[in-house]
């Protein structure tokens, strides 16, 4: 494989299952990028249909939430440079779309998306992908 594969990662058990899945379908040794997107408050509160235009600290809530995020990308590409890729920890803020922020990134690296979770998200991405995207059910107990 001559482009780099792209693990969609949030750090649920369903994120996990979905890396496992592609580490035995995927060639290695390959180069990855793992990609945890996340929102900024009010982009959140706006789409669970609050009318609040200003958010207590929402600086510093976005910020805590990048981190998290930063944390979590590392601890994705640490899992899958244990399973032998060469992969990199990468986060996106995303101000509308979750979908659209990973296709962005996706055609961003020209990689093809290949684990993909969230529920919605990763029917999203199944219906507007333009890429290869494999999703991986969460394994039961």
């Amino acid at each position: 494989m001559d482009k780099p594969v792209l693990f969609c990662y949030d750090g649920s058990e369903g994120s996990r299952a979905a890396l496992r899945a592609a580490v035995e379908l995927v060639i290695r040794p390959a180069d990855a990028v793992v990609l945890v997107v996340w929102m900024p408050a009010v982009v959140s509160l706006v789409r669970a249909g609050s009318f609040l235009t200003a958010v207590p600290n929402e600086g510093e809530i976005d910020e805590q939430e990048a981190a998290f995020a930063r944390r979590l990308a590392e601890e994705g590409a640490a899992g899958a440079r244990e399973h032998g890729y060469n992969a990199s920890p990468r986060t996106a803020q995303a101000n509308a779309s979750i979908v659209g922020t990973i296709g962005e990134i996706a055609a961003e690296i020209d990689g093809a998306v290949r684990s993909a979770l969230l529920g919605s998200v990763s029917h999203g991405l199944s219906v507007h992908a333009q890429r290869p995207v494999l999703i991986a059910p969460e394994r039961a107990g």
